[in-house]
């Protein structure tokens, strides 16, 4: 049977509106999932029964998360969500609480870190300049710089490999790292690019976008087969 996978919502400010990048859904599918976009609700009733029906969550891009979540104050250019920070923070506690298994992507790796008790890097340009590209241009599916992968991770088992060229699209990142998390790969810069918690069953993230690329590159579509299998059993 295929695993039902709930995907956090993006939501679009000026338009007031939710909407979703179809690499997301599409990634899911060819894995062999069912994807459906959860509403962006804070009632807790609501989250509680679409956890339960769901076998696995993938927490999307999107919004900067609130430097409220991590005891900071902004600065200029963070963009948050609160509804949205809200509603993945239940959904979150949820899943893990009950074993089941989460993909983080981008915000999701940023997001998951804040919640298990990380911080952030507001803004790579003021925070951690580097000449490494973070914040690409399109087309968003060609790899524009290296990670190095941590052999003990279940990362390597996954690709095979020590490193990864992947694609890269954001502004913030990973500073502090959660004490429940531990590193599968690095940027060239020495960014945190991929996690995971290992009291989890399967609980990855990655600050790359393999939605982007999951149909020309076999690693990327390795992560959703991965996480896929992973929420069928």
């Amino acid at each position: 049977m295929k695993p039902v996978i709930g995907v956090m919502p993006l939501w679009d400010e000026e338009k007031e509106s939710l909407w979703m990048l179809p690499g997301y859904m599409n990634g899911i599918a060819h894995a062999g999932g069912i994807p459906i976009v959860f509403p962006l609700s804070s009632d807790e009733e609501t989250l509680e029964r679409l956890v339960a029906m769901c076998d696995g969550f993938l927490f999307t891009g999107g919004q900067d998360v609130s430097t409220e979540l991590y005891n900071e104050e902004s600065i200029d250019c963070v963009e948050s969500c609160k509804m949205r920070d809200e509603m993945e923070a239940v959904v979150l506690k949820k899943a893990i609480d009950l074993d089941k298994p989460i993909l983080g992507i981008c915000r999701g790796i940023q997001f998951i870190n804040v919640c298990l008790g990380g911080t952030l890097y507001q803004d790579l340009n003021i925070q951690h300049p580097s000449e490494v590209e973070h914040h690409q241009n399109p087309p968003y599916d060609i790899p524009v710089h290296e990670v190095k992968i941590e052999k003990d991770s279940p990362l390597f088992d996954c690709v095979g490999a020590d490193k990864l060229s992947v694609n890269s699209y954001h502004h913030q990142a990973v500073k502090e790292l959660s004490p429940q998390l531990s590193v599968m790969a690095v940027s060239e810069d020495g960014l945190v690019e991929a996690v995971y918690r290992k009291e989890s069953r399967f609980l990855w993230a990655l600050q790359w976008h393999p939605e982007f690329s999951y149909m020309r590159d076999e690693n990327s579509a390795k992560i959703f087969d991965i996480f896929v299998r992973a929420a069928k059993k």
